[in-house]
């Protein structure tokens, strides 16, 4: 039960509690594989290998000037998968409940068979630090948190870049979903070299773009109860100093290229990538289509409308793709 953690941080002191936290609640900490692409200056101590303990590190780091925002960052540390059975895309500010590896590969083998593959993902509950430096997890809501396109949200005639929020649903079971968070997304390894994550997007429209490639690929995603993990979200109260952005003044200061040209060039390749765009390996796959996407959850990216069932959880599951022989 392998599995390949794949960290994109950048300039976050709470890089090294996430992968210890990781290691400390896993039930099989020597079966895990950290795939680390951490973006920090020259004066910031380097990651230690150390800190992986019986776990395996792979880790890459360059300069924030030299960064070119998480897509970038992520697809680089997607390549350090080394053929673990279970792949982890997570952010580098997370804590975990004990046994958290056990709990995701039970519940992905559980919704595998007769599909293709299967993605568990959402935006986690929260936890902050409280004045000892010690987690403090928020309550568990005994439901799982859909994925849904934020109320109120249209298309923008320019792009077809969307807002989503997670909205709980009461129920025990997984709920199928239309929609990603690219922070916390559970698979089979085979995801790395079947929908490999695309370096020429750049944050705004990423989730939409892989959800996407998931659905037309012939993979279901989950929104699950429980998830046994949690998010430091970058609000006041979390009990750290806001965590410094790509996109921040002082960082697009020392760049050439600011991370308003990746957006507009990340906003137009999404356009072209849901009009079908052959992107290769970083496309739309064959199993099913766009208009079975706007089917099945109300996005229709062709005629750039959405319909009431993209503002709730969806209730059943997409056309069935029988997995390949």
């Amino acid at each position: 039960m392998s599995i390949f953690l794949s960290i994109a941080s950048y300039c976050d002191p709470v890089l090294t509690f996430t992968i210890q936290r990781a290691i400390a609640t896993a039930r099989d900490p020597g079966a895990l594989h950290f795939g680390v692409v951490e973006q920090t200056p020259p004066d910031w101590p380097r990651l230690d290998a150390t800190v992986a303990g019986i776990a395996r590190l792979s880790y890459l780091r360059f300069d924030p000037a030299d960064a070119r925002g998480p897509c970038f960052a992520r697809s680089i540390a997607m390549t350090l998968y080394d053929g673990e059975d279970w792949f982890f895309q997570i952010d580098s500010h997370m804590d975990f409940e004990p046994g958290w590896d056990a709990t995701l590969a039970d519940q992905a083998r559980a919704l595998m068979p007769g599909r293709r593959g299967v993605a568990i993902s959402s935006y986690p509950n929260a936890f902050v630090f409280d004045d000892k430096g010690n987690a403090v997890p928020g309550p568990m809501p005994g439901k799982a948190l859909a994925h849904v396109v934020k109320p109120g949200s249209s298309f923008d005639p320019e792009h077809p870049v969307l807002s989503f929020e997670a909205h709980p649903v009461d129920s025990r079971e997984p709920v199928p979903g239309f929609h990603v968070g690219a922070g916390c997304l559970f698979a089979p390894g085979d995801v790395v070299q079947l929908i490999p994550y695309d370096p020429f997007l750049y944050f705004h429209g990423e989730e939409q773009a892989f959800a996407l490639r998931l659905f037309t690929h012939g993979w279901d995603i989950f929104h699950m109860p429980d998830l046994p993990v949690y998010h430091l979200y970058n609000l006041p109260g979390s009990g750290t100093p806001p965590r410094p952005m790509h996109w921040d003044p002082a960082h697009e200061a020392q760049r050439k290229i600011g991370w308003w040209l990746y957006e507009q060039r990340a906003r137009g390749r999404l356009t072209h990538l849901v009009a079908g765009s052959p992107f290769g390996v970083y496309g739309l796959g064959k199993v099913r289509t766009v208009a079975d996407y706007a089917a099945f959850c109300g996005i229709d990216y062709a005629a750039r409308t959405l319909s009431p069932q993209a503002f709730k959880a969806i209730g059943f599951l997409p056309p069935p793709t029988e997995a390949p022989a």
